[in-house]
């Protein structure tokens, strides 16, 4: 399958980021992709207060994806906001089928409590995993921070999952480009998956200016192999990441790395 990672800069405004998610649906389709991965946040950037414009997945910004997924015959995977309890948003992926159809949600189960950041404040976080099959290839659902733990990773692996899909909007700092790159690689390692993470550009490489300590991105969306091998990966700007994976390479992978198969986990962790 062609995967297309949309790397782009969301803003505060969702008409204006929906309207990005049609560019670029439009771009994936003419460049083969079966299916366009945007990341985390694309519906407002994390500038704004999620909660003010959160709305539900069969909401008028769904269903705009929903539309532009039908209309270009491409299956869509994005980041926006939906409502929670007491005043607070969830941080949830959409995916939606190449005919338009909302085929899984994924509500962000590790918060963003790092690094002066406090996700928490105004995220609810969810609590279930997903595994949801498009186009013929089982995909496990993350988001961003949820790299960091490697539990989730091998769960969505042992669900079933072939490729995890990673939308992100990374916080700056430094060092954080080659800590991403070494999250995936080693996640995919865990997993024995491929891991295709598609992150927010730098604000900065298109003249925005962002609030200090937001995790606004920083680009360098990945895609790596389950042994390991980065196949594709984008700078700092905006740009769309093409990148072709053979999901039947998945059983060889595992013969060679039986990570999964051999784990005594639950020995060492009675």
């Amino acid at each position: 399958m062609r995967i297309a990672l949309a790397q782009i800069v969301a803003s505060t405004e969702p008409d204006a980021n929906l309207d990005l998610v049609r560019e670029h649906v439009a771009r994936a389709k003419d460049a083969g992709a079966e299916l366009v991965v945007f990341p985390e946040a694309t519906m407002a950037s994390f500038t704004t207060r999620s909660a003010a414009v959160a709305q539900p997945v069969d909401g008028e910004w769904a269903r705009g994806v929903r539309d532009a997924a039908r209309e270009h015959g491409i299956a869509v995977v994005v980041g926006m906001f939906t409502p929670g309890a007491d005043g607070k948003a969830r941080n949830t992926l959409l995916v939606v089928d190449a005919v338009g159809e909302l085929v899984a949600t994924y509500d962000k189960i590790h918060l963003f409590d790092a690094w002066g950041f406090e996700e928490s404040r105004h995220m609810e976080a969810g609590d279930t995993p997903v595994v949801v099959e498009v186009g013929g290839v089982r995909f496990g659902l993350a988001t961003c921070y949820d790299v960091r733990f490697p539990e989730l990773f091998k769960h969505l692996a042992n669900a079933g999952a072939e490729v995890i899909l990673v939308p992100t909007s990374w916080a700056n700092g430094p060092r954080k480009a080659e800590q991403f790159r070494a999250l995936c690689v080693a996640r995919a390692l865990d997993s024995t998956c491929f891991i295709l993470a598609a992150g927010q550009a730098d604000p900065a490489t298109v003249g925005m200016e962002v609030k200090k300590g937001s995790p606004t991105g920083i680009g360098h969306s990945v895609a790596v192999s389950p042994l390991g091998e980065v196949l594709a990966e984008g700078g700092e700007a905006p740009e769309l990441v093409v990148v072709d994976v053979d999901a039947s390479t998945i059983e060889e992978s595992r013969g060679r790395l039986p990570v999964l198969a051999t784990s005594r986990f639950g020995i060492a962790v009675p």
